[in-house]
């Protein structure tokens, strides 16, 4: 039990270094740079065939406001963070190792946090999201009707094909809501606006490395923050695979998660 606890607290002192390090080249890549008062995140990780496409529909404002986009490089081997840093005005966090969507999730809200950003919007980096839909999720925020919007593909239109991801996201928004309360009809989304001061209050309490997603929804409504939802157009990948495996044990490991964040916020 001893090893196991000393190899735990290696792997987080190992990746607070490799964090310290990133934000570090941040700084100097940017000395100057202070974010602004919302940022639009994109994690990616081994995106080089689909970024380009995804920076390239970024609007240059939102609904008249100036906004940051902070691309999130996860690791990998390929050119996602050449690319990403090819494009004016676009901020680059890249981790030289992969650490995990949740984690690169983390370093997003965490830099928010402390340089006061009042919004973000987080969408995917392989093009399924269509970035001119930004200040649609963005309103309910900006009218204070929510704390928490997401963008919903069963109220929209969804033209991906993979039947069994389908019958995932109506399952487990059924599952979520009987534990939340809530009435949403698309709790698997990436796709996503929400207030940084409900981001300062969960923070702490956000524990997974790559399926965050039910893990912060299940823990914001837990808390009490308003949540609201929009239509989207969900698209097919630009280019390549998913990350997330196939498609039993993406199911398998995303209800250990939804189970065992209701579990820890009952």
């Amino acid at each position: 039990m001893l090893g196991d606890s000393l190899s735990k607290l290696r792997i987080v002192r190992l990746r607070a270094m490799v964090i310290e390090q990133s934000l570090a080249r941040l700084k100097r890549e940017h000395p100057n740079f202070t974010p602004q008062s919302i940022v639009a995140s994109i994690c990616a990780y081994e995106e080089e065939g689909n970024i380009g496409g995804v920076l390239d529909k970024m609007p240059n404002a939102i609904d008249g406001h100036p906004y940051t986009i902070l691309v999130v490089v996860d690791g990998g081997d390929d050119k996602t963070s050449e690319i990403a840093r090819s494009y004016p005005g676009v901020i680059v966090i890249e981790f030289p190792v992969n650490l995990g969507h949740g984690v690169a999730l983390q370093v997003t809200y965490r830099y928010c946090i402390e340089h006061d950003v009042q919004y973000i919007v987080t969408l995917d980096a392989d093009g399924q999201n269509d970035p001119a839909e930004i200040p649609q999720v963005l309103a309910p925020l900006l009218a204070d009707q929510a704390d928490f919007v997401v963008a919903s593909r069963r109220l929209g239109i969804d033209k991906t094909s993979d039947r069994f991801r389908k019958t995932g996201v109506f399952f487990f928004s059924f599952i979520m809501n009987r534990m939340t309360g809530a009435t949403l009809t698309d709790t698997s989304t990436g796709y996503r606006a929400l207030r940084v001061t409900m981001m300062a209050d969960v923070i702490d309490r956000l524990q997974q490395e790559q399926y965050q997603t039910a893990e912060l929804l299940i823990t914001c409504l837990k808390r009490g923050w308003r949540s609201a939802e929009v239509p989207t157009v969900w698209h097919p990948r630009f280019s390549g695979t998913t990350k997330k495996g196939k498609n039993w044990l993406f199911g398998f490991r995303y209800a250990k998660v939804v189970f065992g964040t209701w579990w820890r916020e009952r």
